[in-house]
C-alpha cells in the first residue's frame, strides 16, 4: 500500500503510544494481576478495603450524629472565649489572611493559592446555612484576603524595595499584636479571663509561638553547640541532649508543678505561658539538631572562599554558611513544625482545655453522649488540613529553592 501511494516505508516511524486505559491495565496486569498470589493478594486486600469504607459510609449518612459539631463549634474553636468580645478573634483572623493576600500578590506561587483557598473556603462557608451575623464575620475573611491583594498589587507596580522589608516587619509584628489582641492589656482592650480554656485556639497560638521562637533559638543552640569555645559548646550540648532525653509530658508536668515551686511567691506565671515556653524549649533541641545536620552539610570550602573575599566569621557564617544550611534542611524543620503543632494537644494533660480536651468535655455531657467518634474525626480533619498546608508549604519553598536539585 505505502508503493501505490508514492510513499517508501522507514524504520524510523515510531509506533503510537498506548491510551491511557490501555497503559493502566497493562499496569495493573503486571503490578496486581502478575501471579496468581498476587490476584489472591490483590483481590482479597481490595475486598478489606470496601468493606472498610462501606461501613465507614454507612456510619457517616444514617447512624452519626453530626449536630454534635455545629451545636457546640463555638466551645470547640474558642472554649470559653467572651462572646462579646469575638470581634477581637476575627481580628486577628482578617489581619492573618490580609497579609497572606498581600503577599500573594507580590511573591504569587504558592502564597497566592494559599491565599486564594483560603478567600474560596470563607466564600463556601459563608454560605452554609449559619446565622447572618456569623455569615458576615466569614465572608469579611474573603473580604481582607482581596483587599491585601489589591494592596499588593498596588505596591508591586509603585513600591520601591523598602515595600519588601515593610512585608517582613509586618510578619514579624503580626505575631504579638495577635497575642496581644487576644490576651488584652487593659484599657480599650480588656484582659481576658480563663485563658487556659481557649479551646482550638490556644492549639494555634501554642503552634505559633513555638513555631517563631524554636526556630531562632535552635539556631542559636546548633551555632553554640560548634563554637570554638569551651564552655558554650558544653552548655549548648547539655541542655540539646538533657531536653532530648526527656519526654515532653514530662517537662510538661515540671513546669505546672515543679516551677512554681521554685519560683518566689511573687513571681507567678500563668499556666498557658508555661506551656508554650516549655514546648518551645523542647522544639529548639530537635531544631538545633536539624539545623547542626545543615551546617555539617556545608563544605569547607564554602568558608574559605568566604575568608579569601575578607568577610570575617560572623559574616561567613550569617551570609554564607547558615543560609545555606537552613536551606538543605527545610524538609526537617517543616517536619519539626507539624510535630509542635500536634503536641500542642498534650496541654490538656496539666488542666489545660484545647481542642481535645474539650471535646472529651462535650462528649461527657448527657446530650451527646456516645459522640465521641465524630468529634475525633471533626479534630483529625481539622488537624490534617492545616498539617497538610504547612507541609505544601513546605515543598513549594523547597522547589523554589531548588532543595535536592542544585
Amino acid at each position: 500500500m505505502p508503493d501505490d501511494i508514492g510513499i517508501a516505508p522507514s524504520d524510523n516511524v515510531q509506533p503510537l503510544p498506548p491510551v491511557d486505559g490501555i497503559r493502566a491495565l497493562r499496569w495493573a496486569r503486571q503490578n496486581l494481576f502478575g501471579s496468581w498470589f498476587h490476584t489472591v493478594l490483590t483481590l482479597a486486600s481490595a475486598a478489606l478495603v470496601a468493606t472498610v469504607a462501606f461501613g465507614l459510609i454507612r456510619w457517616a449518612i444514617h447512624e452519626a450524629r453530626w449536630e454534635v459539631i455545629p451545636a457546640n463549634l463555638k466551645l470547640l474553636l474558642v472554649g470559653t472565649y467572651p462572646t462579646d468580645q469575638m470581634w477581637r478573634v476575627w481580628m486577628t483572623l482578617y489581619l492573618a489572611v490580609l497579609l497572606l493576600g498581600f503577599s500573594g500578590a507580590r511573591r504569587g506561587g504558592s502564597i497566592r493559592r494559599i491565599s486564594e483557598v483560603a478567600a474560596g473556603a470563607s466564600i463556601l462557608l459563608g454560605i452554609l446555612p449559619l446565622s447572618l451575623g456569623v455569615r458576615v464575620w466569614i465572608l469579611g475573611t474573603a473580604l481582607s484576603v482581596a483587599i491585601g491583594f489589591g494592596l499588593g498589587c498596588l505596591t508591586l507596580r509603585n513600591g520601591g524595595s523598602s515595600v519588601k522589608r515593610v512585608e517582613l516587619a509586618a510578619w514579624l509584628l503580626s505575631v504579638p499584636a495577635s497575642v496581644i489582641l487576644l490576651n488584652g492589656v487593659g484599657g480599650i482592650l480588656p484582659v481576658v479571663e480563663a485563658r487556659a480554656q481557649w479551646g482550638f485556639l490556644l492549639n494555634l497560638l501554642g503552634a505559633t509561638v513555638g513555631i517563631c521562637l524554636s526556630l531562632p533559638l535552635g539556631v542559636l543552640l546548633a551555632l553554640g553547640r560548634r563554637s570554638q569555645l569551651p564552655a558554650v559548646r558544653w552548655v549548648c550540648v547539655a541542655y540539646i541532649e538533657i531536653i532530648r532525653g526527656v519526654p515532653l509530658i514530662t517537662l510538661l508536668f515540671m513546669a505546672n508543678i515543679m516551677l512554681q515551686i521554685l519560683l518566689p511567691d511573687s513571681i507567678r506565671i500563668e499556666l498557658v505561658v508555661r506551656a508554650m515556653l516549655t514546648i518551645t524549649a523542647f522544639s529548639a533541641a530537635y531544631m538545633a539538631e536539624n539545623v547542626r545536620g545543615g551546617l555539617q552539610a556545608i563544605p569547607k570550602g564554602q568558608r574559605e572562599a568566604a575568608h579569601a573575599l575578607g568577610l570575617n566569621s560572623i559574616l561567613t557564617t550569617a551570609l554564607i554558611v547558615l543560609p545555606q544550611a537552613i536551606r538543605a534542611v527545610i524538609p526537617a524543620i517543616v517536619g519539626q513544625a507539624i510535630a509542635l503543632f500536634k503536641d500542642t494537644t498534650l496541654f490538656g494533660f496539666i488542666g489545660i482545655l484545647e481542642l481535645l480536651s474539650v471535646s472529651r468535655s462535650v462528649a461527657a455531657n448527657l446530650e451527646w453522649r456516645g459522640t465521641v467518634f465524630e468529634l475525633y474525626v471533626f479534630i483529625g480533619l481539622l488537624f490534617w488540613i492545616l498539617c497538610y498546608s504547612m507541609s505544601y508549604v513546605g515543598r513549594r519553598i523547597e522547589k523554589a529553592l531548588g532543595v535536592g536539585q542544585r
